[in-house]
């Protein structure tokens, strides 16, 4: 954003700002009190911007005058210009500091979150190419101290996964991973290929804030909940007893099923932690469509059907085609290495969302 809209839109803040003000001073908006906490909230937002805005144009009063002595007095000149540097590195770091105080924030991007990936197309391929993002995001959790939980899953040999879905927790989790939903592609030769021919493979990913009780309440009235056998690895009592449980919303039609634990208990409860979740997810998409101006400040739809990143062993070299982002050494980028694509994408957000606001 150039510095004169900057401004322009800072002066209009500082306007509404006076205008808050102005009703506060009067006792008889407390008369109403849900009006009265709409105004104190709104003038507790802007303060600080406010008072940051004033900071920066004292900080250009000063520069002014500080060009006028360099001007004025030769003598002083040398110490004038040293002033200017300084101001002028101070003037900049605000400047940034108001864009990002400007930039909406995501209500969700605190929360923890459910990742899923799914193999695509590509067979064998894509399963094992869904186990090198399933390491590559547990990487990057891990590095960034969050806890990984396995919900639910779906493996195959050799490494590979069918699906699996994960919970994860820790400060920030949305915000890090939000970008990450979409089709992720590969590009390499797969090792049971004996003529060295290059594949490409893909697996989806959906990444979803997780949705606490206090978020999303759903009627019992509304699900349908079903006991079964578990089938594949937990030994024998898992296949003797009716473990595992699939909870379906009747009025969404969503299905969520879970056989990982041995209890009955803990399946039904990571399943209805999977369903709010998904639940909360279309409410979120929901507004997203009856709110235009949001498109214009996703990087990408979000939709899994969209090719988001590129995986291209051959080059060494990971595009992600929202941003026209690019970064050799492939290896690192699987081994959780993440955080320069991450920053950059989330850069990308706040800019759009500066531009959405113009």
């Amino acid at each position: 954003m150039s510095t004169d809209k900057l401004f322009a839109q800072l002066e209009n803040l500082k306007v509404r700002f006076g205008e808050l003000e102005q009703v506060l001073a009067d006792p008889s908006i407390f008369q109403d009190r849900k009006r009265a906490e709409e105004v104190s909230r709104e003038h507790s937002e802007l303060k600080p911007l406010v008072e940051k805005y004033a900071e920066c144009l004292k900080l250009l009063d000063e520069r002014k005058s500080a060009e006028g002595l360099k001007v004025s007095d030769p003598e002083l000149r040398e110490e004038a210009e040293g002033e200017i540097q300084t101001l002028d590195a101070q003037i900049s770091q605000l400047r940034l500091e108001l864009e990002e105080m400007l930039v909406p924030k995501d209500p969700y991007d605190e929360k923890d979150v459910i990742l899923e990936i799914r193999a695509g197309t590509g067979g064998d391929e894509a399963a094992l190419f869904a186990g090198d993002l399933l390491r590559m995001y547990t990487r990057f959790a891990e590095n960034n101290h969050m806890k990984i939980e396995s919900m639910s899953g779906n493996t195959t040999g050799l490494g590979g996964v069918k699906e699996i879905s994960l919970s994860i927790h820790g400060k920030g989790a949305y915000r890090l991973f939000k970008h990450e939903s979409g089709t992720h592609r590969v590009q390499r030769v797969p090792a049971t290929e004996a003529s060295g021919r290059i594949h490409t493979s893909a697996a989806t990913v959906a990444v979803m804030p997780e949705a606490k009780e206090v978020d999303f309440q759903i009627d019992p009235k509304d699900l349908r909940i079903d006991t079964y056998r578990a089938s594949g690895k937990g030994g024998q009592h898992v296949n003797k007893t009716d473990s595992a449980v699939r909870i379906t919303h009747i009025p969404t039609g969503f299905a969520v099923a879970c056989q990982d634990e041995r209890s009955q208990h803990q399946n039904r409860e990571k399943a209805m932690r999977l369903l709010r979740t998904r639940l909360l997810e279309q409410m979120i998409e929901k507004q997203r469509s009856e709110r235009a101006e949001l498109r214009k400040i996703q990087v990408g739809s979000g939709d899994r059907s969209e090719k988001i990143r590129t995986y291209n062993f051959p080059q060494d070299r990971v595009t992600d085609h929202r941003i026209n982002f690019s970064t050799h050494n492939l290896e690192k980028i699987l081994d959780g290495d993440l955080g320069d694509m991450i920053q950059a994408l989330l850069e990308a957000e706040r800019i759009r969302k500066l531009e959405a606001k113009k």
